[in-house]
């Protein structure tokens, strides 16, 4: 698991349902700070909706000069907070890793940031944004 992802896990983990529920808010605020920015150049771009999701999902990634990745990530207007929450959570858990860490990484530690509860409530929802940026990924390797 990545440090700066294990960190978040940890800090979700431990929270009582009310307080995760906070933090995630909290989170999904930063949604923003991961937009892409004018000017910037991307190894990988795609913008896509799928049919489970409320809007546009845009997963922009590059590779620094010692092949770790980055990433930035669009979302449309209509984009729930748990989708925006995951993104930052992500964005800032992944950015700097190398792309086997990415493409290795199981979906199992989702429910110990979010929660059981919205686990069952959003089950497509929480796991979309690690699927996507892993697909991307994949995508942009070959």
């Amino acid at each position: 698991m990545p440090p700066a992802l294990q960190e978040m896990i940890d800090l979700f983990e431990n929270l009582p349902e009310s307080e995760r529920r906070d933090n995630l808010i909290a989170f999904a605020e930063q949604a923003s700070a991961f937009a892409p920015q004018p000017g910037e150049t991307f190894a990988f771009q795609e913008v896509r909706q799928d049919s489970f999701c409320s809007d546009a999902v845009g997963i922009h990634l590059r590779f620094n000069d010692a092949g770790q990745v980055h990433f930035a990530i669009s979302l449309g207007p209509k984009i729930q907070t748990l989708t925006r929450a995951l993104v930052v959570i992500l964005a800032r858990g992944l950015s700097g890793c190398r792309p086997a860490e990415i493409l290795s990484l199981s979906s199992d530690f989702i429910p110990r940031l979010v929660g059981a509860d919205l686990v069952r409530l959003r089950s497509q929802t929480v796991y979309y944004i690690l699927h996507r940026l892993q697909e991307s990924l994949r995508q942009a390797l070959t």
